[in-house]
C-alpha cells in the first residue's frame, strides 16, 4: 500500500451546495487519499473570513470557483498570502480571475484594476465578460510546451470542462507578462486559459474547472500536481522544523 503524505489545505471560497464544483471537492480529497497516497487536510475557509485566518500557515490555498465573492478582499488576500510565501496555490475559474486581479494590483502597480462582474462601471476593468460565456461548455486547451503546465498534464493539448463568463482583458497581458506572470494555456483563438508565475513552487490558475473533470471518480492532474507540491511544502517545513 502507498504510505500516505500529508498537507494541510485552505480551501478559499463560500461554501454553497449549490455550486457544483464544492460538492466535487470531498470526494476528490478521497481519491487523492486512496488512488495517490496524498491525505489532505482540508479547511473551508469563507472569504470574509481569510484576512483573519492565518493562511500562511498552511501548505496550499485553492481558490474555488463561485464569484462574485462575499469578500473580494479575502480571495485577493488568498492570493497574495501564497504569492509572497511560496506556499502551494491553485485558482480555478474565480480564483483564476482574482490571481490575475491580484497580481496587477500588487505587483504590476495597477491598483485600480477592477472585476467587471462585481465593478461593472469601473474605468479599468481587467476582467471583463467573455465574447462568447463559457458556461456548462468544454473546449480545447492548447499548452505552451516547456511550461510547467505542459509538464503537469503531460501532453500540449487538452479538453477541459468550464463554467465562467469572464476572462482577460488582453490589453492587460503584456503588462502582466513583463512583471513576471506567464500564460502557458490559451484557446483555438488564442484566449488565455493558464496562468503560471515564474520563480515560486508552484503557483497556477486556470480559467477552466478541473474539479468538473469526468465522473469524480478520478482527480485531475492539475488537482494532482497541486496537493504534491503542497505535499512538498509541508515536508519542507516539517525538515526545518527539525533542524
Amino acid at each position: 500500500m502507498t504510505a500516505t503524505r500529508t498537507a494541510r489545505i485552505a480551501l478559499v471560497g463560500d461554501p454553497s451546495p449549490h455550486v457544483r464544483s464544492h460538492t466535487r471537492i470531498p470526494g476528490l480529497l478521497e481519491v487523492l487519499r486512496a488512488q495517490h497516497g496524498i491525505g489532505v487536510d482540508a479547511y473551508w475557509v469563507p472569504t470574509p473570513d481569510a484576512t483573519a485566518t492565518d493562511l500562511a500557515g498552511f501548505d496550499g490555498i485553492w481558490l474555488l470557483p463561485g464569484s462574485p465573492y462575499q469578500s473580494e478582499e479575502g480571495a485577493l488576500h488568498a492570493v497574495r498570502v501564497a504569492r509572497e510565501c511560496g506556499i502551494a496555490f491553485l485558482g480555478t475559474c474565480g480564483g483564476f480571475q482574482h490571481l490575475l486581479l491580484e497580481f496587477a494590483r500588487s505587483v504590476c502597480g495597477i491598483t485600480d484594476a477592477s472585476h467587471g462582474e462585481s465593478d461593472p462601471d469601473a474605468d479599468r476593468q481587467l476582467i471583463v465578460p467573455l465574447a462568447c460565456s463559457l458556461v456548462g461548455h468544454e473546449g480545447a486547451v492548447n499548452l505552451s510546451p516547456g511550461s510547467l503546465a505542459e509538464r503537469v498534464f503531460g501532453v500540449e493539448r487538452s479538453l477541459e470542462r468550464y463554467h465562467c463568463a469572464y476572462g482577460l482583458d488582453h490589453g492587460y497581458l503584456p503588462e502582466l507578462v513583463r512583471h513576471g506572470l506567464r500564460f502557458t494555456g490559451f484557446d483555438d483563438d488564442g484566449e488565455v486559459r493558464v496562468a503560471e508565475l515564474d520563480g515560486h513552487p508552484f503557483l497556477m490558475g486556470t480559467l477552466f474547472q478541473p474539479e468538473l473533470a469526468g465522473d469524480g471518480s478520478r482527480c485531475h492532474v492539475v488537482i494532482r500536481a497541486f496537493a504534491e507540491a503542497a505535499v512538498t511544502v509541508a515536508g519542507q517545513r516539517t525538515a526545518a522544523a527539525n533542524r
